[in-house]
């Protein structure tokens, strides 16, 4: 893949993606809610202003077809579509949309040790932000700043991963994952 170095997004932060797995069955893959992954995409690119060039169905199959050809039983799925080179400057319009598929093999977020005998966590400093900062509905690739600097704060204060409030100080997430208290 070749991404040019003035592409919006990388100077931006202007794309959406999704965080989608595969698991294997005796069936072979089994893509958990893909097609729900996928207009989740659509519905983050609208809020963002990114028309896809490609339609829900199109990306369904794509992502299909990228498990089958690599031949992994189970894997992470990142769609992402991202402006691409246009014109350097904050107005995307003249950016082409691009859109990749990349699937890995990748275990358990936190690790087989974290689901089998918990994780060490901190509140971190870093807030979500509010809701009319950045739209909490799109899942953006710029936002995750936030998420990235939560995660390292935790890290390197000994701790595997960080609790995030939001702007009146109440638990919103975790870096990466939702947060639910029975």
């Amino acid at each position: 893949a070749n991404v040019h170095v003035l592409t919006h997004s990388l100077h931006y932060g202007s794309g959406v993606f999704e965080g989608i797995r595969a698991y294997a069955t005796s069936s072979g893959p089994a893509v958990f809610r893909l097609t729900d992954h996928i207009h989740r995409l659509f519905a983050s690119a609208k809020i963002f202003l990114i028309d896809i060039p490609f339609t829900p169905d199109q990306l369904v199959e794509a992502t299909r077809e990228t498990v089958r050809v690599n031949e992994v039983e189970s894997c992470y799925i990142r769609p992402i579509a991202y402006l691409g080179y246009g014109e350097m400057g904050l107005n995307p319009l003249p950016c082409v949309v691009d859109v990749a598929i990349a699937i890995w093999p990748w275990g358990t977020y936190l690790g087989d040790e974290g689901v089998a005998h918990g994780v060490r966590m901190k509140v971190s400093s870093w807030r979500r932000p509010d809701p009319n900062v950045v739209p909490p509905a799109a899942k953006g690739t710029g936002m995750y700043i936030n998420s990235s600097l939560a995660k390292v704060e935790a890290l390197k204060a000994g701790y595997d991963e960080a609790i995030m409030l939001n702007s009146a100080g109440l638990v919103a997430e975790c870096t990466g994952e939702n947060i639910y208290i029975v």
